[in-house]
């Protein structure tokens, strides 16, 4: 199995002599790597903070996220250290290359892909929404999506033994099997959405402001559009930070591998990296009660960082009084 591990490690990353030539590839990759994965880290322990205290979420929807947010917060606390630790390692033209490439496929494989089987299940979880609307509540428990998030781990988990005891081609089977059928839904979903909407946009245009004004159903619905829109965004962004990935292993595997195609490769893993920073960004930029939950936050840190030093003013200040 080692063997095997050791000769796919030569398809995706340089041999030693072809180190000189992506070596400087390796160095950008390990910088950039090791400030997002601070980044990612510290932004989803505060999104995950923000979204347990949000109150005007959906309990569903708020499930979801919190195991979307917990994934790329793994990414962070693991995959993403050891990418890093691989990459000084083949800087140093270590030996241990192909077992640290083990252990770093087996988690990235298992975290990376509980984050994209997130973004699928919240893209569906909007769609339910929008489609079923008023039956939302009574189909999508609390319960079922509980069930789904189980689920997802366990399939995560499925992937990344495929890659422990899979050979490569079985392993890049299944991984694109996973990628066509995470795609193909989130699109299906998301231009079902788009029809639906318009309709909807239809027939607010033709009620009066007023009706519109005072429909609390059509309030509700407007809500529910403004959020699916913000995930819509995190769907956009999981397409940006995948593809590349997905496109650079089929052409290895298709066309054999080159400096060219190593080189895009490396800065391929760290854009899939990338996407567990940016999610939290597009939660807070997009979705009004996450963002306002983490201001809050903010404001909290603020106030209790300042409180110390105003003690000590003041308390420097009645010396020098007594002094007088």
């Amino acid at each position: 199995m080692n063997e095997l591990f050791c000769k796919e490690f030569l398809d995706y990353f340089p041999t030693y002599t072809e180190l000189k030539d992506l070596r400087l590839t390796f160095i950008t990759n390990c910088i950039f790597n090791n400030f997002i994965t601070h980044t990612s880290i510290m932004l989803n322990i505060v999104t995950i903070y923000a979204i347990h205290k949000t109150s005007a979420m959906a309990k569903t929807l708020k499930t979801l996220l919190l195991s979307l947010a917990f994934s790329d917060l793994a990414v962070g606390l693991f995959s993403q250290p050891l990418y890093t630790f691989f990459l000084v390692k083949c800087l140093q033209l270590d030996n241990l290359n192909c077992d640290t490439y083990q252990v770093l496929i087996i988690s990235g494989y298992l975290f990376s892909t509980a984050s994209f089987f997130g973004v699928v299940a919240v893209s569906v979880d909007r769609f339910l929404a929008v489609h079923l609307h008023l039956r939302y509540q009574e189909l999508v428990t609390h319960r079922r999506v509980v069930v789904v998030v189980i689920g997802k781990w366990l399939c995560s988990a499925f992937v990344s033994l495929i890659t422990l005891w899979g050979l490569p081609g079985t392993r890049d089977l299944i991984g694109s099997v996973v990628a066509a059928f995470g795609f193909t839904v989130t699109f299906v979903v998301y231009t079902r959405i788009y029809f639906i909407v318009r309709r909807h946009k239809k027939q607010i245009h033709s009620m009066k402001v007023q009706e519109v004004a005072h429909s609390d159903e059509m309030k509700n619905f407007i809500v529910l559009i403004k959020s699916t829109v913000s995930l819509f965004y995190v769907y956009i962004l999981l397409l940006i930070c995948y593809l590349p990935f997905f496109i650079c292993s089929a052409v290895i595997r298709i066309l054999g591998s080159s400096i060219a195609s190593k080189h895009f490769f490396l800065y391929s893993l760290t854009l899939i990296f990338l996407n567990s920073s940016l999610n939290p960004v597009i939660y807070c930029w997009k979705m009004r009660h996450v963002r306002h939950a983490i201001m809050d936050i903010l404001r909290k840190m603020s106030r209790k960082s300042n409180r110390p030093l105003r003690i000590n003013y003041n308390r420097s200040l009645s010396v020098v009084q007594i002094d007088n």
